[in-house]
């Protein structure tokens, strides 16, 4: 067991968490060996263009009435009840400093797949599924996409369009994102 799962033998939740990480990573990498191709839903955020692993992603909606958090950070955007549940709406292009939008009109929120983080990623458009060839890989993009780098399981490019593999599970795991108290 490596260092870093030895540190989390306390919350064997997690561990099973970085597990997954790391086999959705090997998944992509083996796009650039044995696999034919690697499947994403593809999403906007401004001018980036993301896929994310289809296991990252329960359900698309519309992005729903939400109810302020007192003292929450500003890309915190509220609670909504969605079919009785509650669930926090992050509006990542805040997250990650972008410009916002000019119209709301094609938004759409990603909901994590995640029974244990009920989170809902609100992002500018969706793309809807997008299959990548290894011959379309690119991970040398991956280390000049900041802010995004840390989220980055690798990157593609097609018709000269980058598309950056996003991963929901690294975001909603990442520090920052847990930081939602102002």
């Amino acid at each position: 067991m490596s260092t870093e799962l030895r540190a989390l033998r306390d919350d064997p939740f997690a561990i099973l968490e970085r597990i997954e990480e790391r086999l959705q990573a090997v998944r992509l990498d083996s796009a650039g060996g044995q696999a034919q191709s690697w499947t994403g839903l593809g999403f906007r955020l401004g001018p980036h263009w993301f896929v994310a692993p289809r296991e990252d992603v329960r359900e698309v909606i519309a992005p729903p009435r939400t109810t302020r958090v007192p003292n929450a950070q500003r890309w915190l955007s509220g609670l909504a009840n969605v079919r009785g549940e509650l669930l926090a709406i992050v509006d990542l292009a805040r997250f990650f400093g972008l410009p916002m939008p000019e119209s709301s009109r094609g938004q759409r929120v990603l909901v994590l797949n995640s029974k244990r983080m009920p989170v809902g990623l609100l992002v500018d458009e969706i793309a809807g599924y997008r299959q990548f060839s290894a011959s379309e890989q690119r991970h040398e993009m991956r280390a000049a996409a900041q802010p995004f780098t840390p989220y980055l399981l690798g990157a593609f490019v097609r018709e000269g369009q980058p598309w950056y593999a996003f991963s929901l599970h690294r975001l909603a795991q990442g520090e920052a994102f847990r930081a939602a108290a102002a």
